[in-house]
């Protein structure tokens, strides 16, 4: 297990360091390399039995240290609560759409539960796997079912991001009309409707890492970061089981945001950078844990589609309302992700786009997921049973 560990902790700077040596690799960069490397690692026949714990534990604790280290140094003044509302309406609308024409292409072949898988669908991608595992619990949902569902949507969240960061973001970028052009220095930027800059290929953060001043500035950092999670997860220890990711989330964006107004902590340049660093290990790590031996293709080919259907069509449609309403390229794929996937793969998404800008909007839109997934679930299920 320690051996495990340390290729867990390791493994994203040999990644980054041969990036650099690499211009292909570079092009392609570390998250998706990590990802490929993840899943064949996970898959391999001299992974413990017992790792599952030490993935759990890793998964589970990485992305909420990060999230606080992530917003310490963030610019808040170009955050937007109107755009944030709009962005997730458009989100809520497309992937309501997508799971109502997705039932009545495939209720025929769904089988008895039929009706609560199509809710299970609208909770887990307008919150994440907690909306899930209570839907699961209010609609009575067969273990066999779960698992399978479960199990499909690993897979098709992986291929969903693996496609956002191959083609996907520069596609929507050029779809929102970008404008794209160079500097002097060969540095190329992009231009939203927001005329928000985003730097698209920035020097490596990583370079002198090591030096006295940034090792210092880090450990302020992750010491600050844990001190927010523990009261986090402290207060969300208060409320009932499904509301605890929700609480703790909104406490570690709320902690975060509040504590980048002092100008020490916003001062902690290394913090963000510190931070994508635990989102590689965490991109490893979740990629590890998905059991490919699990899936049962044959008899569930129809619950796939419907989760490869609801997935993506819920993206294009997300895309056309987001255009037509002037919500700018990276709202749009930030708040796609924080409903597909949940708000922890927010910061992943942010480094990858390589827009820490975005950020607080994505966990915001991310929390008002969690927050109407249950709901939203239960409803739609209670639907279907009369379509």
């Amino acid at each position: 297990m320690l051996i495990l560990l340390l290729f867990y902790l390791l493994i994203p700077a040999c990644i980054i360091l041969i990036c650099r040596k690499i211009q292909f690799l570079s092009k392609i960069g570390p998250i998706l390399i990590l990802y490929f490397i993840g899943v064949i690692v996970g898959n391999m026949p001299f992974i413990p039995e017992n790792a599952f714990k030490l993935q759990d534990i890793l998964a589970s604790v990485i992305v909420p240290i990060a999230i606080p280290m992530m917003l310490f140094n963030s610019d808040f003044k170009k955050f937007s609560v109107k755009r944030s509302m709009i962005t997730f309406l458009c989100a809520l609308i497309a992937l309501i759409i997508a799971v109502i024409i997705g039932y009545m292409l495939f209720s025929d072949y769904l089988g008895e539960e039929k009706h609560k898988i199509g809710g299970m669908l609208a909770g887990v991608y307008s919150g994440g796997t907690p909306n899930l595992a209570a839907l699961k619990l209010m609609l009575n949902v067969k273990e066999e079912t779960f698992i399978i569902l479960n199990s499909y949507d690993m897979l098709l969240s992986f291929l969903y991001l693996l496609f956002l960061i191959t083609v996907g973001i520069k596609l929507f970028r050029k779809f929102f009309a970008f404008n794209i052009f160079k500097t002097q220095k060969h540095i190329y930027t992009l231009e939203n409707q927001s005329n928000e800059t985003i730097n698209c290929n920035e020097p490596d953060p990583y370079i002198g890492i090591f030096k006295k001043k940034n090792i210092v500035q880090i450990l302020k950092a992750v010491g600050l970061s844990v001190i927010i999670l523990a009261v986090s997860g402290g207060v969300g220890m208060l409320v009932k089981e499904e509301y605890f990711m929700v609480v703790v989330i909104l406490l570690l964006t709320t902690f975060g945001i509040a504590a980048s107004f002092f100008k020490r902590v916003r001062n902690l340049e290394k913090s963000y950078d510190a931070g994508i660093y635990l989102v590689y290990i965490f991109c490893v790590v979740v990629a590890s844990m998905a059991d490919i031996s699990n899936l049962d293709f044959r008899n569930g080919i129809f619950m796939l589609l419907y989760l490869f259907y609801v997935i993506f069509l819920s993206l294009i449609i997300h895309a056309v309302l987001s255009k037509i309403f002037k919500v700018d390229a990276d709202s749009m794929v930030m708040s796609s992700v924080a409903f597909v996937c949940s708000p922890q793969m927010v910061p992943m998404m942010a480094a990858a786009m390589k827009n820490k800008n975005v950020i607080i909007l994505g966990l915001s839109v991310g929390i008002l997921g969690y927050a109407v997934g249950n709901y939203l679930g239960f409803i739609l299920s209670e639907l279907f049973k009369i379509l």
